[in-house]
């Protein structure tokens, strides 16, 4: 005899690559996760009135919802790649230990410095060139010894960084995500549950939201579910055994 079930345990995923089955995450982290389908259906009427319907195909969606998650959660919104370089601001007040020279932590890219007396950050800058990590006023005493200075500057790092990009040329790939959750039974069993969408798209949307009050940071990532090559959409799987 069938025992009713019930469940109050968010699910934990086995993400996998659509094309080769390649684990790509488990994450244990999400806070919500949602799975489930609609199809639409249509009638052929008689005399106005509902006679024979046809149902059209499944129409599945499956969500995830969470505040703690690794980095790396945002590249399936991209090619599903982190990259290992990445361009950033960088903004340091130096104090001057020779006349007309200052020194910056990192070697900033060509074009991209520009120097102000402290607490000038976006105003008249002082002109001068960069050699390596050295800057040279154009006139030595546009950079006095003791004073403290703003610099601006962009950096490529190639060590110690994570990027996912968002373009139009990067295409998120499918996946094959599985859902684990426990339900329980009256008897007060637990049983394991699977639902499996055979082939998820991300949907290429995303709100980003942070603030200094209320609840911490929440992002829902959306996938299309759509008919793998076998013709399967969703399962569910349940483990007596």
């Amino acid at each position: 005899m069938d025992l009713n079930m019930a469940n109050r345990q968010c699910c934990k995923l086995d993400i996998r690559e659509y094309s080769t089955n390649k684990p790509w995450m488990y994450a244990d982290f999400c806070n919500t996760t949602t799975a489930g389908f609609s199809s639409e259906p249509v009638y052929a009427m008689k005399m106005g009135s509902k006679a024979i319907k046809f149902d059209n195909p499944l129409d599945a969606t499956m969500s995830l919802t969470f505040q703690v998650h690794p980095f790396r959660i945002y590249a399936m919104l991209s090619d599903g790649e982190v990259e290992t370089t990445a361009v950033v601001p960088a903004k340091e007040d130096v104090k001057a230990t020779t006349a007309g020279t200052l020194n910056l932590t990192d070697t900033p890219i060509a074009g991209t410095v520009y120097v102000y007396e402290e607490g000038g950050f976006g105003g008249e800058a002082i002109e001068g060139t960069v050699s390596g990590k050295a800057f040279t006023a154009a006139k030595a005493t546009g950079i006095a010894v003791g004073s403290k200075y703003t610099i601006a500057y962009l950096v490529n790092k190639t060590a110690g960084v994570k990027k996912v990009s968002f373009n139009n040329k990067k295409v998120p790939k499918d996946f094959r995500v599985t859902q684990e959750t426990l339900d329980k039974d009256e008897n007060g069993n637990l049983v394991p549950m699977k639902i499996t969408a055979f082939k998820a798209s991300p949907k290429r949307s995303m709100e980003w939201s942070f603030t200094s009050e209320g609840d911490p940071a929440e992002l829902t990532i959306t996938f299309d579910v759509l008919e793998d090559a076998d013709g399967n959409i969703l399962e569910f799987t349940e483990i007596t055994e």
